[in-house]
């Protein structure tokens, strides 16, 4: 639950169990969150009592796992850069492994998400600084960019990764109807208008219809 990314609760918004926190070398300080995986064990390197050969589980990025550098990367510092290394929730995990062998050589790559309605925005933050977490986003998962317009202006606003998938920001635009504009990481554009209804509060979140393919 919660996590670098900023989900918060991992079941009300749609990622359930099948999550994994990113190794330094995969988070890219929160441009990956939300993207997806699909993961194997490698049986040509495991040990077998611990393998569940060729059964792969689809997961995504939801969180950073941080590195130790006070143990190897081959001995305890597992997300320590280079490694690309996934800390999967304990149910994704254990379709691909035997849950007491810990740790297991894995192949994988990244796939689409394929996500249940769409994209979601949640307001939080206050007047002149509004945070706005971008979830349950398919395809790419991960976004590049985001601007926000108000219903009184045919002007965008950039707005500035802030941490993980929290977007922010610092024009007054408390109450009144709002658009986004939203770049994944594949470079597909989605425009979201007015989508925030006049008279918002902070703290409620916006489902739409639209979703990236």
């Amino acid at each position: 639950m919660g996590g670098a990314c900023g989900y918060g609760n991992l079941y009300s918004q749609g990622y359930g169990t099948r999550t994994a926190a990113l190794s330094t070398a995969l988070f890219n300080d929160g441009a990956s969150c939300g993207q997806c995986y699909k993961i194997a064990c490698d049986r040509k390197r495991a040990n077998p009592m611990f393998c569940k050969p060729g059964i792969t589980v689809t997961v995504t990025a939801t969180n950073f796992c941080p590195p130790n550098y006070e143990l190897p990367s081959d001995k305890g510092g597992w997300c320590n850069p280079p490694r690309a290394h996934f800390d999967m929730a304990q149910p994704a995990w254990e379709k691909i492994g035997i849950y007491s062998g810990g740790i297991i050589p894995v192949m994988y790559k990244r796939v689409p998400c394929v996500k249940r309605g769409g994209v979601r925005f949640t307001i939080n933050g206050h007047d002149y600084f509004n945070l706005v977490l971008v979830a349950n986003v398919a395809a790419a998962g991960s976004i590049k960019s985001m601007d926000v317009k108000t219903s009184n202006s045919n002007n965008w606003i950039p707005m500035a990764r802030n941490w993980g998938a929290n977007w922010h920001s610092l024009a007054y635009l408390t109450g009144q109807m709002l658009s986004f504009r939203v770049t994944d990481t594949d470079g597909q554009t989605l425009e979201f208008t007015n989508v925030v209804p006049q008279g918002w509060k902070f703290g409620q979140t916006f489902a739409t219809k639209l979703q990236f393919k």
